[in-house]
This record gives C-alpha cells, sequence and structure tokens, in this order.
C-alpha cells in the first residue's frame, strides 16, 4: 500500500505571505510544527530537522534586525547624516538606527562588496591585467593610475581597492572575476540579495555615480557583516599604509604607496576609550556626501559595525561617528 501525506502551512504577516508546503511519501503519521517570529522583517527562512519534526527558523535569526529609528537611551545629534547606524554583531542589538532602510548613494562604500565578491571568487596570488576600460574620466575619482596591460596580484588590488579606493583597480578586479563590469555586478547583486541586503542594487564595483546604483545604512551592515568573516579584509582596513610593486605590459616596475583614508587609523581621529576601530571604509561623492563605515571592538573584544551615510561634510561625520561609537 502507497501513503502520500502533503502538509501545508501558511503563514501570514500584515505584510508578508509564506507558503512551505512539504511532499512526504511513505505510511504512517508525523507531527509537524512551523515557529515564525513576527518581530523579524525578513523573509527568508530555512527548515531545520528536529527529533519531534521539523521547524521554520528565520534567515535573520543571527544577525540585528531593525524595523525602524532606534534612539531610546542614546543621546546622539545626527541631525547632519541622512542616514545612520550601530550594531552589536555578538548580542544581535541595534543600539542606533536613523533610516537605516533608506536608499542611498553608498560612494566608495560599494567597494566592501567589491572586496567580498573578490575574496569569496578569486585568490590572492591570481594576476590580474587591466584594460583599456580602466581609463575613469569622472572628475574627482580617485585613481592608482594603472594603465592598460598592467599587471598585479588580487593581493595587491585588494590593497588598492580598500586602502586609496582606487577606482580604476576596482573595474580590473571586477573584469577579472566578473568577466566584465556587467557580469561583475550581477555576482554583486546575487551576493547582496544572498545576505538578505535586498533593497539595494549595484551597477559597477567603485560607487561612482548612476541613478540605477544604491543600497541602505542597514544592507551595509549585511554586507560588513559577511566582509568581516575574512581574515584579509580585517588584514587589509586595518593597515595604515602598504608599498608594493607591480608591473607594465612589458615588464617593467611600478610602485605602489598607499595610505589608508580612515582618520581613526591615520591617527587623526580618535574613538572613545573603551572602543579599538579595527578598520573600515570611507566615501565621498556629490550625490552620496560623506560616508563612513566601520569595524570596531569594545574592551572585551566584542564587535561592532557603525555607519554614516550622506552625512554634511568630511569633520562632521567624523565627530558623529564618535558620538555614536560612544554609545558602545
Amino acid at each position: 500500500m502507497k501513503c502520500i501525506n502533503k502538509l501545508g502551512r501558511t503563514l501570514w504577516t500584515s505584510l508578508l505571505a509564506v507558503v512551505l508546503t512539504v511532499n512526504l511519501t511513505g505510511c504512517g503519521a508525523k507531527e509537524y510544527t512551523f515557529a515564525y517570529d513576527r518581530n523579524r522583517n525578513n523573509s527568508s527562512f530555512s527548515v531545520a530537522s528536529h527529533t519531534q519534526g521539523y521547524t521554520l527558523e528565520p534567515f535573520a535569526s543571527d544577525l540585528c534586525v531593525a524595523t525602524g529609528d532606534i534612539s531610546k537611551g542614546t543621546d546622539i545629534d545626527m541631525s547632519q547624516a541622512t542616514a545612520a547606524g550601530l550594531f552589536d554583531i555578538t548580542s544581535r542589538n541595534v543600539i542606533y538606527a536613523k533610516n537605516v532602510h533608506e536608499k542611498l548613494n553608498p560612494a566608495s562604500l560599494t567597494k566592501i562588496l567589491t572586496a567580498l565578491c573578490a575574496l569569496k571568487y578569486s585568490n590572492p596570488d591570481d594576476v590580474l591585467t587591466a584594460s583599456e576600460n580602466v581609463y575613469i574620466s569622472e572628475s574627482g575619482a580617485v585613481k592608482l593610475g594603472i594603465q592598460a596591460g598592467d599587471t598585479m596580484t588580487m593581493d595587491q588590488a585588494l590593497y588598492a581597492l580598500l586602502l586609496k579606493s582606487a577606482n580604476d583597480v576596482a573595474i580590473m578586479i571586477a573584469e577579472h572575476v566578473g568577466g566584465s563590469v556587467e557580469g561583475f555586478a550581477d555576482m554583486m547583486n546575487e551576493m547582496a540579495n544572498s545576505l538578505g541586503a535586498t533593497n539595494s542594487h549595484f551597477v559597477n564595483p567603485n560607487g561612482l555615480t548612476d541613478p540605477n546604483h544604491y543600497t541602505t545604512a542597514y544592507d551595509l551592515y549585511l554586507i560588513c557583516n559577511e566582509a568581516v568573516k575574512y581574515d584579509k579584509f580585517i588584514e587589509i582596513i586595518h593597515t595604515p599604509s602598504y608599498t608594493s610593486v607591480y608591473h607594465d605590459q612589458n615588464g617593467n616596475e611600478k610602485s605602489i604607496d598607499l595610505s589608508n583614508t580612515n582618520a581613526y587609523i591615520k591617527g587623526e581621529a580618535f574613538a572613545p576609550d573603551n572602543v579599538t576601530v579595527i578598520g573600515g571604509k570611507t566615501g565621498t561623492t556629490s550625490a552620496a556626501g560623506n560616508c563612513l563605515l566601520l569595524y570596531s571592538r569594545d574592551n572585551s573584544g566584542n564587535p561592532y559595525i557603525s555607519i554614516i551615510l550622506q552625512s554634511s561634510d568630511r569633520t562632521t561625520m567624523y565627530q558623529e561617528m564618535t558620538a555614536l561609537l560612544g554609545e558602545i
């Protein structure tokens, strides 16, 4: 005799309907339970097997979740920044949130995702060759000055990407990993979506202004939270300066001499005494304003991610970030 049990249960929230159907073949009866936390704002779930049945677990069970602004218990003046957030990674607690789901231009904070994709889909000793596409004409765009035919390793390229914020090197990384800028942008969007950063869309690896290129403070938290799982990422963002040598198309040596753009790492800005800034990423364009993301630790070694988007100027941005770190 053949028995087929088909079980479906629908989970509802005011804005979300999730329908899960489980097909089972065999005789007998089995109890299945599905748990749903209505306070979560992420609609992705995984099914975990247990002795008594199956439990539907929220995708964000190990993440900080912010459904709106959070400032209770803080005394922060964030009037000059459009969006900001402070996330306690260990306790999965959002300490502060302002407009963290507002879609904004991220400028060079984009390069955190570029580095994440490169770290996942390439090797440090891969040799990258610059194409004609590395020439960038946008006024004020930061460049290493590479020329078509220049070669360097992925390791060198990542230092240039994250320390100098070199937009031309970002193109070289994208073409090596994704085959083209467009192909790499597809990889970026796939990576972002897999992390739950679904309010983002990326069209280039460097963050140069485009109306279809945007993200949110919360999505940047999700992206950075994944990037810091790579030791190489932390090593690079914590590096004050870097020197190396790459080669032109004829094998001649060309020097790399880089300094970290992060004022906390350079000793130009100072975190509260109980906070150590490990590193982060800066970003500035006319459209994005002044942006900063930091990865920090408290005296007990607990990690935090703090983000400011679209602050009015560089000095104010660092003042606001220091105030934000003061809530740790």
